[in-house]
């Protein structure tokens, strides 16, 4: 098959050109945000997301934290649609991430946040939807249609778009200088060749490994597999795994591991030694592992955008091992585009 024979494939190769329109077009409502952000000088934030969202949230998380110092608390929409209850929000600024901006549960508890005393921000797809109606401040992704029901480019441009909030919020110049040099490096991520990982993933079940901001890629990772390739996949952080979930690891069982240039690294290289030495076909985004195998990754000028290039290679691989199972990875069974729930 050619490289354009799926949606998802055309909107990866895409990634590179929505994050550079995101950069040149959308300054300023990062800086907007940024400056609402130092006024309310906010004691702790909140995120509002479901799926891929809730990994770029959980991606932010780490972020804001390591970044910002501040603790993010990820809160369940059905608090407010489902239990009917107002949060206490005074002294919160909320971000809630969704690409269609329709789904009533996000956008309802987004709207009670905000009279509840948060400050309210969304990073949307969609400038005209009803979640950028409620909040305070709005980051366009400038991703251009996305008609794959499996989310690439809007999942990455999300991570752009709230990293880059947050490091003009710090005033980060190392940072900002390597998110406006992430288009050239997420060109060369597209095509990294990880089709050794690609040929262990027969249809048994995975583990997807990371740890800090590369745990959010992991989670994303195994969506994604379950998503677009039927298979299922677990998703840990390389903390927890070696606790209780390896005993379910046999010859040959596949685990990919995120890790990024970070403090996380070589404790992560460690983990995914240590599932292979019990049998597991490990692969490692990292060149510091001994028995797994290294795959072959594009690193960024920064270690917080690292993340953003290692999932960029993986949804290349993922849409080539749907395509090779005879699945057809823009129409997911059973999935739609907006999932609108309550």
């Amino acid at each position: 098959m050619s490289e354009h024979s799926s949606k998802m494939r055309q909107e990866i190769l895409e990634i590179p050109d929505a994050v550079e329109r995101l950069l040149s077009q959308g300054a300023t409502n990062i800086q907007d945000a940024a400056a609402l952000f130092k006024n309310t000088d906010p004691r702790f934030l909140i995120t509002v997301a479901r799926g891929s969202s809730d990994h770029a949230c959980l991606y932010l998380k780490y972020a804001a934290e390591l970044l910002l110092n501040l603790p993010v608390a990820s809160v369940g929409p059905s608090v407010s649609s489902i239990y009917d209850v107002d949060l206490r929000a005074e002294g919160a600024l909320c971000l809630s991430v969704s690409q269609s901006g329709q789904s009533p549960d996000i956008v309802g508890m987004t709207r009670s946040l905000k009279s509840s005393g948060g400050v309210t921000v969304a990073i949307t797809n969609s400038t005209e939807s009803r979640l950028a109606e409620v909040t305070d401040a709005v980051l366009p992704l400038h991703a251009g249609p996305e008609l794959s029901v499996a989310a690439t480019k809007t999942f990455v441009t999300s991570l752009v778009a709230g990293l880059w909030m947050l490091a003009e919020t710090k005033a980060d110049g190392e940072l900002s200088a390597a998110i406006r040099s992430l288009p050239e490096y997420l060109a060369q991520a597209a095509r990294c060749d990880w089709s050794a990982a690609a040929e262990a993933i027969t249809g048994r079940s995975l583990f997807t490994l990371g740890r800090g901001p590369s745990f959010a890629m992991s989670n994303e990772a195994a969506l994604k597999i379950k998503e677009t390739c039927q298979i299922h996949a677990e998703s840990y952080s390389t903390a927890e795994v070696l606790h209780g979930p390896v005993s379910i690891v046999e010859e040959g069982f596949p685990t990919i591991v995120f890790a990024a240039g970070d403090a996380a690294e070589l404790s992560t290289a460690e983990a995914a030694d240590a599932l292979a030495e019990k049998g597991s076909t490990v692969f490692a985004t990292t060149n510091r592992v001994t028995r797994a195998q290294a795959l072959p990754v594009t690193r960024t000028d920064h270690w917080l955008s690292d993340p953003i290039a290692t999932i960029t290679s993986f949804y290349s691989m993922v849409e080539a091992v749907a395509r090779a199972r005879g699945i057809d990875p823009d129409t997911p069974r059973h999935l739609r585009k907006v999932t609108e729930t309550v």
